[in-house]
């Protein structure tokens, strides 16, 4: 019973546990181990495992203005660190404590909540990708460490992140890209919609390569994968299509954006369309719709 509402907090995230915090701050926090105070921003240490690694230095720079002259307005969600006094891990909002380090502030508002590793992994992950602090990667490596760590499928995962299971899948799929293209990706070279398109491709270096190089958009990354499998396939076996037939495949693959294969006989043929993400087979599901 327990463990249920605490995923039901988890699937509603880090501003429903505040909530949950906030309407029972005048209660003593023994029995439900947790409590609103403010602590001096020496005792916070920010936790090892926390998935988001980057700070981009000009965001923290913005928020240290805000924190400089607002202060630290949402509390630090933290954990007491078992075996030592006045000290506390930071579960979520390490950016917010270290904007609060660099204004000079003595000291913070934060929840005190007793949480295990799992759910101080769990709770870092929603806060971070709710409010899109992490990158794709780091997200996928969140991912990861919960499914290496604590057993989670990916359907389970995708429960308590309050995802779907394809986005969970598309995601951790990253974790195969060459550390060249990972290190584009957390640079912020590459979008995650370029990432998930060169997972697919033979050379996914040479391709980020040209996409750092060029400027080009996901559509264009995969047109290149559509244009390496269609070559591929004509490599496999003689194309015995006419040339209007195929110049009828390339006029429909132009037109939606998709690999189209026409097989024409004298009593009838197929039109196959090829797609790789659901995102795409939403798209044509919609068109066939109307």
């Amino acid at each position: 019973m327990a463990d249920s509402a605490a995923r039901n907090r988890l699937g509603r995230g880090l501003a429903a546990l505040i909530g949950d915090v906030e309407s029972t701050a005048a209660e003593p926090a023994g029995d439900h181990g947790r409590s609103q105070r403010r602590l001096p921003v020496a005792f916070l240490r920010p936790n090892p495992h926390n998935p988001r690694k980057a700070f981009a230095a000009a965001d923290l720079d913005d928020l240290t203005a805000s924190v400089r002259e607002k202060g630290v307005v949402q509390p630090i969600l933290v954990r007491p660190v078992e075996g030592a006094a006045d000290a506390y891990e930071i579960v979520a909002g390490e950016r917010r404590w270290r904007a609060a380090q660099k204004a000079g502030l003595h000291d913070v508002p934060v929840v005190v909540h007793a949480l295990s590793d799992k759910e101080a992994l769990e709770l870092a992950i929603v806060e971070n990708v709710q409010r899109q602090d992490l990158n794709a990667l780091e997200e996928a490596i969140g991912y990861q460490q919960l499914i290496d760590g604590y057993g989670y499928s990916q359907s389970a995962l995708a429960e308590v992140i309050g995802k779907s299971r394809p986005h969970i899948a598309n995601t951790l799929r990253l974790l195969k890209l060459p550390e060249e293209v990972q290190t584009y990706l957390i640079e912020g070279k590459l979008t995650a919609g370029h990432a998930r398109a060169l997972v697919t491709l033979d050379d996914p270096i040479a391709a980020a390569r040209r996409i750092v190089e060029a400027g080009l958009n996901v559509r264009d990354v995969e047109k290149l994968d559509e244009t390496a499998g269609r070559r591929k396939k004509a490599g496999g076996r003689k194309s015995a299509k006419d040339a209007d037939t195929r110049a009828l495949e390339k006029s429909l693959a132009d037109r939606i954006g998709l690999a189209v294969s026409i097989d024409h006989k004298s009593n009838g043929g197929k039109v196959t369309v090829s797609y790789r993400t659901l995102e795409q087979l939403d798209d044509i599901v919609r068109r066939l719709r109307g």
